[in-house]
């Protein structure tokens, strides 16, 4: 009995590191601070061949590709930066208009002397890498936009009435005495309400992503980028009508619980050649709550049959 006891006992203490812990990325993956543009992003690089890009949005950091990342390194070089004012990038007082942040990823694939690149992108990540590929268009090759709008483009107005996204208007130095300390709570909002089925978005994600958006700056960063879209909309808005629709091929992903059909109906107000895609059973956190259609979908676009 006492040998049975110690031997669940030790088993419960191997199991506890493992449930604390977020998908870790491949062991072949190393990591770069990247000063550029005003800000340091952290950044994490692995496998090798053809670049791909992965964005991260709000609620989450870069840790969130990790599974796509493993997948994708196999004949991709994978490069996940965390935004400018979130994860481990630093926290500059200002540049959170989207079009600022796409020259930070401008910059961190001129250091990583990379020239072209598929773009994947989730959230906020949509938005910024929507900056660049409008206004750096030949530095993409086919773009993948995962649940969420992009201000400015095709039925923003309308979205923007949808009483489920109020924290578009949250922030200021009040909001941010509200929340601090609170950053679970605040978060977890989100991730409730956002999700298929609230289980998905685990207790271990839950915990690291909190502690993240507790570091100082973190959550000021955060409201920041909402506090942005006013200025999104007009650079959008801007260099469609000065550069027209993208021309490289895009695939919309909506969660079939969330965004949908939708995320393509936003795209083609925004791009000639529109794949339209739905991720099944899922909310918005795609990679939390369906991470093995995720991968399949975009693997199957970035890298089409011969």
């Amino acid at each position: 009995m006492l040998r049975s006891l110690m031997l669940a006992g030790a088993a419960l203490m191997m199991a506890a590191p493992a449930a604390a812990q977020v998908p870790p990325y491949p062991a072949a993956f190393h990591t770069e601070e990247i000063a550029t543009n005003g800000a340091t992003i952290h950044v994490r690089v692995g496998g090798k061949g053809p670049a791909v890009v992965l964005l991260h949005g709000y609620g989450e950091t870069g840790d969130m590709w990790a599974p796509m990342a493993a997948d994708l390194m196999r004949d991709h070089t994978v490069i996940v930066p965390d935004l400018r004012g979130l994860g481990l990038s630093s926290k500059p007082a200002g540049g959170f208009d989207k079009k600022t942040q796409a020259g930070d990823v401008l910059g961190v694939l001129d250091r990583l002397k990379i020239g072209k690149a598929d773009l994947v992108t989730h959230d906020i990540g949509n938005m910024v890498g929507f900056a660049f590929a409008a206004n750096h268009p030949d530095r993409v090759n086919r773009f993948v936009l995962i649940d969420a709008p992009i201000p400015g483009v095709g039925p923003w107005d309308e979205i923007l009435k949808s009483p489920l996204l109020w924290h578009f208007r949250f922030g200021g130095p009040d909001m941010e005495r509200l929340v601090a300390g609170r950053e679970r709570i605040y978060l977890d909002r989100f991730w409730n309400e956002f999700s298929a089925d609230p289980k998905h978005f685990s207790e271990a994600s839950r915990e690291h992503y909190a502690k993240l958006y507790a570091m100082p700056g973190a959550m000021h960063s955060g409201f920041a980028q909402f506090a942005a879209f006013d200025q999104d909309v007009i650079d959008d808005r801007a260099v469609l009508a000065a550069n027209g629709k993208l021309k490289m091929p895009v695939l919309a992903l909506g969660g079939e619980k969330s965004f949908g059909p939708m995320m393509a109906v936003v795209m083609r107000a925004a791009a000639d050649n529109v794949t339209e895609g739905v991720v099944p059973g899922s909310g918005h956190w795609i990679m939390e709550e369906n991470p093995d259609a995720t991968v399949k979908m975009v693997r199957a676009f970035l890298v089409p049959a011969q």
